[in-house]
């Protein structure tokens, strides 16, 4: 739709009035000459205002699911060895 090419700057500023200043998506991409399909691929790229991408989330996730899994590990073996040492 848009020939001219839309500068992060730009981006950034429509992301911005569509989740700060709850602007219509469908007013934005008539203004900016944009598919609104293509606006709300930018706001899927997003997860929050600090925008953390979804790769970015991704990663977390799974770290968050490997820490949580050497917490386990660490609390399972501690307590076999309590019941190692209570018994005769």
């Amino acid at each position: 739709m848009s020939s001219v090419p839309i500068t992060p700057d730009i981006r950034a500023k429509i992301l911005s009035s569509i989740k700060d200043d709850g602007a219509s998506l469908a007013e934005l991409a008539k203004t900016y000459g944009l598919a609104e399909d293509t606006i709300k691929k930018w706001l899927r790229g997003t997860v929050d205002n600090a925008q953390t991408s979804s790769s970015e989330f991704q990663r977390l996730r799974r770290e968050n699911q490997y820490l949580k899994e050497i917490i386990g590990t660490q609390l399972l073996e501690r307590e076999l060895a309590k019941k190692n040492l209570t018994r005769p």
